[in-house]
């Protein structure tokens, strides 16, 4: 994935993530959609990772192509 299509995927996974808290504070949600939120905040901590990554490697003269997605123990682990 390029730059754009990592920003494409951001943008998608926030409008369902926003979705569903926006559910979570009025109807509730059930379990499933408490999983696939949780999903979704450990999809879009990749992707950010991703990201930054590509655009450090682009700032070095390296290849950002050969970024990887890192596992979610990886990124979740990250200090903000």
């Amino acid at each position: 994935m390029n730059d754009e299509e990592i920003i494409g995927q951001i943008d998608v996974l926030i409008a369902e993530e926003r979705r569903l808290r926006d559910q979570a504070v009025g109807v509730g949600l059930d379990g499933a959609e408490r999983d696939r939120l949780d999903e979704l905040e450990q999809r879009l901590d990749q992707c950010w990772d991703l990201l930054r990554q590509r655009r450090a490697r682009a700032e070095t003269g390296q290849d950002p192509d050969d970024a990887q997605a890192r596992p979610v123990s990886q990124v979740e682990s990250y200090r903000q």
